[in-house]
């Protein structure tokens, strides 16, 4: 049973995006869970092993696999079982351990912000009490990295999905959007007519790549850089921000 978790806000990659109260929380906490992704992403199990060994805390660190989602079943249900599965295998790496205090999670980014952590908590049962460490968020290593505000003076931002932007085109209103979670480069569908990019991947890593520009003349760019990086990591995590002239 989990009666203190602490959600912890790492970054995007470099044990330098911890902030100190996340560092001291992790040298606070008893018992440390670490999601395995499988074959091609060990090494985003070893930014976390390297994250906790800077932290110098003494906590039991303790693995589990990470599930996939079920391609099968439509979106919203595909989601919902997948977070399902996670809080499951979090209780179950745990039953049998000794938890003389908090169990800590290392969430990329910020728990806040695009992230699923919190709502997975929420499953377990007994619920346990929840305290959350914020961290550096990837639209801040994005906007830092190409040293640009995220907004124009008196212009509306709006943060979606790739699926949303495919979906739905550009928000209505908004004059700068941020789009996360897209595999799919979703900004191809889009008018590109006075359109700027900045892009970013493995945003605070020595792997680092950005590119921006005019969105006709670094789409085919950016698309190439991606599929070349996948296949060469075996993953990727970028995100972009897009603006209209």
């Amino acid at each position: 049973m989990i009666q203190d978790l602490w959600l912890i806000g790492i970054g995007t990659g470099s044990p330098a995006h911890v902030t100190c109260e996340g560092m001291q929380a992790l040298r606070e906490a008893a018992v440390i869970l670490v999601p395995q992704k499988g074959t091609g992403k060990d090494d985003l199990a070893e930014l976390r092993h390297r994250i906790i060994t800077a932290s110098g805390t003494t906590a039991r660190v303790i693995g589990f696999d990470y599930p996939v989602r079920d391609p099968e079943l439509p979106y919203l249900e595909r989601v919902e079982a997948w977070h399902d599965e996670i809080a499951r295998r979090w209780q179950a790496a745990l039953d049998g351990a000794a938890q003389a205090g908090p169990v800590a999670l290392l969430v990329w980014g910020d728990p806040s912000l695009y992230d699923s952590t919190i709502r997975i908590a929420a499953r377990l049962d007994p619920r346990p009490a929840v305290r959350v460490v914020p961290g550096i968020t990837a639209i801040q290593a994005l906007t830092a990295a190409h040293a640009i505000p995220l907004n124009t003076v008196n212009g509306a931002v709006e943060i979606t999905t790739g699926r949303r932007l495919r979906d739905h085109g550009w928000p209505a209103g908004a004059e700068t959007v941020v789009v996360m979670l897209d595999g799919e480069c979703s900004f191809q569908n889009l008018d590109p007519t006075g359109m700027t990019i900045w892009w970013g991947a493995f945003l605070g890593m020595p792997e680092q790549i950005l590119h921006h520009g005019d969105l006709a003349g670094v789409s085919d760019r950016i698309i190439a850089t991606r599929l070349a990086a996948r296949a060469e990591h075996g993953w990727i995590m970028d995100i972009y921000l897009l603006r209209k002239a």
